[in-house]
């Protein structure tokens, strides 16, 4: 230690309250820059929403938002409106069909096409978004279903699936993964609340490979995997009525006991799935004193599903109805439907790992009644894992435990030790994937639970990529599950040992007192429509609000008022053209940035009502394009054609002449640049529009309120090269 210290000077000059602040500050500024990016992002699009005096799509939309009855049809509105439409709101939330469906071929192009539960989607069914995007990310799972035609035909034979064929067809996921696209792989698993409910996937179909996060509760509380077995069920008719009314009647006592927690029925089978249904009705009916709870988490109702239907759900109690099993002779037919075909094993994957805090499995079964050399199904060998693994919480990956792993340092395991010493049940390396907690503290006034864990700063720590990772992540979920942390740094601790085992027992004095008023209070459940364990309250602080503008105005704000110019010139007792030419010329120049870009037929106009000459004669215009031609010259003012530019003018601004007299609002005193700049922002702001549409609302942009023959002739020839040019199409 000594001859690191003397080597390293910044071990020396570790400071726990400086490092501990710069975690702080990261983790307050990283979250920050999450909730900053949400904002921005809903800022920006309502900055870019469409322009409602819009023509062409826009005025389409806008027709149809009056309508009270005989609206167009969503099909025929996207091939006319659709630019429209997604302006408004640029993300598509579809099923492929209904892509297909609604949005016709060459209506719209999307960015990005995002397919989720890919696995579930045959290739023939995502051609279509496929085509209508130029980018695609395909999110799904390889071990969850495939498309599947079992229940096609449902009704039609035995629900045992004897009938059936149901070998997997290839996925737009699998079709992906063929094509060799770049896969990533998400391992952090985080729907599971106790280990216990994702441990036998993981280890089955994962190869261990997910990083799972070891619960507090380790004595299985109120979370985790719990088996009921039903030795006097019998399963008879394609169903297991003793079963189904086993399931009913934990539904209604789940309403009573804690209906704070979201909760679905899940059945192997579809009759066995009817036959819970039917058990509850009659419960329901004879207790209407529940129906606030099926009533209850809109966003997570209460559901009775078969195995072929629930991927995708999830909730914070699963009931799961085996349904199959012995019959009244006592025999196991090892027919288990969908489970002994072809990924069976898939199908039972996505059942058992449906719960988010607790999983119970109803049956008549025991792991020994299913007989391996009976079946050569994977979904079969599975599924008997699964029961073994419920009945006895046995599993060669077995979690939370000691997981056996050498400890990380030798002040690690002094520290442990120092703990015991003072009274504490300490479990050492507790793991679960992978994810491993240095030390944890047993709850004396809570068997089962662990009341803190102990961090260091070891091995684990120091090989994290990310700082995001090591310093906010992982404790968040960890925290999330429901645990409290301490950490002990490394420096700490070798300069003062019994210091820091002081703070460690004081750590802990402070989470059994929380943790005794926690026993007291209800299980609180995640809530409704959350994938990840809540985190929390400081963890997600509510997003400012966007500072929305004031109700909109009447007037089309999409062009300016004309603006002229009164410049002052003093001719004393002198003619027009007797008066210097730098009294012109600074005349000229303040006229040009005024109204650039100007005719300069309008510039001499306004240098004679500066004088009050009435009348232009040619003496006095020739004067006054030499002065102009002068201006060029000396680079303060830019001519193209008739007329003369600001110099730092690059885009002209479309401006309203409404404001002037009717003798001087001519089409041809507006420059072509101007009339193009109106033209693009229609044709902008109405995604698709008619020609003879765009023309009219380009000219009331300029402040013409009727398109006249001359109007819309010098209109169309800026239209016309617009097109040539490549800039409308």
């Amino acid at each position: 230690i000594e001859r690191a210290y003397a080597e390293r000077p910044e071990i020396g000059g570790f400071d726990f309250a400086i490092h501990s602040d710069a975690i702080r500050r990261f983790i307050e500024r990283d979250r920050d820059s999450l909730i900053d990016n949400r904002s921005r992002v809903a800022s920006e699009h309502y900055d870019r929403l469409p322009d409602r005096f819009a023509g062409g799509e826009v005025a389409i939309l806008r027709r149809e938002f009056e309508k009270r009855r005989r609206h167009m049809p969503i099909r025929r509105l996207m091939l006319r409106a659709g630019n429209a439409v997604q302006g408004v709101k640029p993300v598509f939330m579809m099923s492929p069909l209904s892509i297909a469906n609604y949005v016709p071929p060459g209506s719209l192009k999307f960015d990005v096409a995002i397919f989720d539960e890919a696995s579930q989607v045959k290739p023939v069914d995502a051609l279509g978004a496929l085509m209508r995007a130029r980018q695609v990310v395909v999110v799904g799972d390889t071990q969850q279903l495939p498309p599947t035609s079992f229940f096609d035909r449902m009704g039609e034979g035995d629900d045992d699936g004897e009938d059936f064929v149901s070998a997997d067809v290839e996925s737009i996921l699998g079709l992906c993964r063929a094509q060799g696209i770049p896969v990533e792989t998400l391992k952090w698993h985080y729907r599971s609340r106790h280990e216990s409910l994702i441990a036998l996937s993981n280890r089955e179909f994962y190869g261990g490979d997910l990083v799972v996060f070891a619960s507090p509760d380790f004595d299985l509380d109120q979370t985790g995997l719990r088996f009921h077995h039903l030795p006097k069920a019998v399963y008879e008719n394609s169903r297991n009525r003793d079963e189904a009314k086993a399931v009913a009647k934990a539904v209604m006592e789940h309403a009573e006991k804690t209906p704070d927690m979201t909760l679905g029925a899940a059945a192997f089978s579809a009759k066995q799935a009817e036959a819970i249904q039917d058990e509850l009705e009659i419960l329901r009916r004879q207790d209407t004193s529940k129906e606030g709870f099926f009533n209850a988490h809109p966003h997570e109702p209460f559901f009775v599903k078969n195995l072929e239907n629930v991927q995708g759900d999830e909730r914070d109690v699963i009931f799961i109805s085996v349904g199959y099993g012995r019959n009244r002779a006592g025999a196991v037919s090892m027919r288990f439907g969908p489970l002994n075909n072809e990924g069976g094993h898939r199908r039972l994957n996505v059942l058992i790992t449906r719960a988010r805090r607790r999983c119970e499995v109803f049956t008549n079964l025991q792991s020994q009644d299913i007989a391996l050399d009976r079946t050569q199904s994977r979904g079969v060998a599975a599924f008997k894992a699964f029961l073994q693994y419920a009945e006895t919480g046995v599993m060669p990956a077995d979690a939370p435990s000691e997981s056996g792993r050498d400890f990380g340092s030798p002040f690690q395991k002094a520290l442990a030790d120092s703990i015991r010493e003072r009274g504490y049940e300490v479990h050492e390396e507790v793991a679960s994937g992978g994810r491993f907690i240095d030390i944890a503290v047993v709850d004396p006034n809570r068997r089962g639970r662990y009341a803190l864990g102990v961090e260091f700063d070891g091995a684990a720590y120091h090989s994290a990529r990310w700082a995001r990772d090591r310093d906010r992540l992982r404790d968040q979920v960890l925290e999330g599950l429901g645990w409290r942390l301490h950490r002990v740094w490394s420096t700490d601790y070798f300069a003062n040992p019994e210091r820091e085992v002081d703070k460690v027992e004081q750590a802990i004095l402070r989470a059994t007192s929380v943790s005794a008023q926690d026993a007291a209070a209800p299980p609180t459940a995640a809530r409704d429509g959350d994938d990840d364990p809540p985190p929390p309250a400081e963890i997600e602080p509510r997003p400012p609000e966007i500072e929305r503008e004031s109700a909109p105005s009447d007037t089309d704000d999409r062009s300016a008022l004309y603006e002229t110019a009164s410049p002052r010139i003093a001719l004393g007792w002198r003619e027009l053209h007797e008066v210097p030419y730098a009294y012109l010329i600074d005349a000229i120049e303040e006229i040009v940035r005024a109204e650039s870009p100007v005719h300069r037929e309008e510039v001499a106009r306004r240098i004679a009502a500066a004088v009050d000459i009435g009348r232009l004669g040619s003496r006095i215009i020739n004067t006054i394009n030499r002065e102009i031609t002068a201006s060029v010259r000396r680079g303060r003012v830019k001519k193209r054609g008739d007329f003369l530019w600001d110099p730092e003018m690059e885009t002209p601004t479309v401006r309203n002449r409404d404001v002037l007299p009717a003798q001087r609002k001519k089409i041809e005193l507006i420059a072509p640049e101007e009339i193009a700049e109106a033209v693009r922002l229609v044709v902008e702001s109405a995604y698709t529009i008619r020609q003879d549409e765009a023309i009219s609302k380009a000219a009331a942009l300029l402040g013409f309120g009727r398109a006249s023959a001359n109007i819309q002739e010098r209109i169309m020839a800026v239209v016309s090269d617009m097109a040539r040019a490549g800039v409308l199409a």
